[in-house]
């Protein structure tokens, strides 16, 4: 749902929100499923003006990604146990020691971040990290034939007969650079495995602090569609779903909507 247009009046006195969409007026309990659905997506506006993702860390590196993100992450990663997750954009190295310190719960394995620049003080804390033994770090730009082949190698090393690969796109988030590395990953991913790309809330936030007008259109979401349209034979677009919900709330809180893709062939 995208706010950036609306008015919205809350009463908590009585329980209801009042939402105005130009010449529509909604009003729905603060209690139910659409109410917070309304306020999740107004906390994830303000939490992206005031870069709420930016306050976290992972085994003492920032990692920038929404703690409920990470969980559903977890477990996926619980789910499928892959031997190799592929991570393209690299930043402080946060998120690159989180995926490997899942992998070491499950059964072990490898993580491979690929960034075309990994600043000198984040290299030097991720070397003296206690994780590092289970990364691999490609400098170069994502989408280049040299570093997709240098991939494809350290894929091949570390992949275990029979196991998972699962693949990460967390680095330039435009729609075209998004889409070439669907393309370019997508060969690695195994079968009833994923590839995810991350920030696709960038298409609702698009005019709002920090953001471009153009993020309406040029963001991941948009490469995911482009993607699906050529490659629907091979994978499907999912919404992780767990086995334990007791509660009244089936939509994720989330930067990465319509993100996951799975491997059917």
């Amino acid at each position: 749902m995208n706010l950036h247009n609306a008015k919205l009046a809350i009463d908590v006195r009585n329980g209801l929100i009042e939402l105005t969409q130009g010449n529509e007026v909604e009003e729905m309990s603060l209690s139910s499923p659409e109410g917070f659905r309304v306020l999740s997506d107004l906390w994830l506006r303000s939490g992206w003006d005031n870069k709420h993702v930016y306050s976290f860390t992972w085994m003492g590196r920032p990692i920038i990604q929404l703690p409920e993100d990470m969980i559903r992450m977890a477990e996926l990663v619980y789910a499928l146990k892959p031997s190799v997750i592929i991570e393209t954009g690299i930043a402080h190295g946060g998120s690159l020691i989180y995926y490997a310190s899942l992998l070491q719960n499950v059964g072990g394995g490898k993580v491979i971040g690929v960034d075309i620049e990994v600043r000198p003080h984040n290299k030097q804390a991720i070397d003296r990290h206690e994780m590092r033994p289970f990364l691999e770090i490609v400098e170069g730009d994502s989408v280049g034939e040299d570093t997709v082949k240098m991939v494809a190698e350290l894929v091949e090393s570390y992949k275990r007969d029979g196991s998972h690969v699962m693949v990460i796109l967390d680095s330039c988030h435009t729609k075209d650079h998004v889409l070439r590395e669907l393309i370019a990953y997508s060969r690695f991913v195994t079968k009833d495995s994923y590839i995810i790309a991350m920030d696709g809330i960038m298409k609702d936030v698009a005019g709002a602090p920090r953001t471009q007008e153009d993020w309406s259109w040029d963001n991941p979401v948009s490469a995911v569609h482009d993607f699906l349209q050529e490659n629907s034979g091979r994978f499907q677009l999912i919404e992780p779903t767990f086995q334990f919900n007791e509660g009244n709330v089936k939509d994720r809180v989330t930067y990465a909507p319509n993100a996951i893709l799975q491997r059917i062939k």
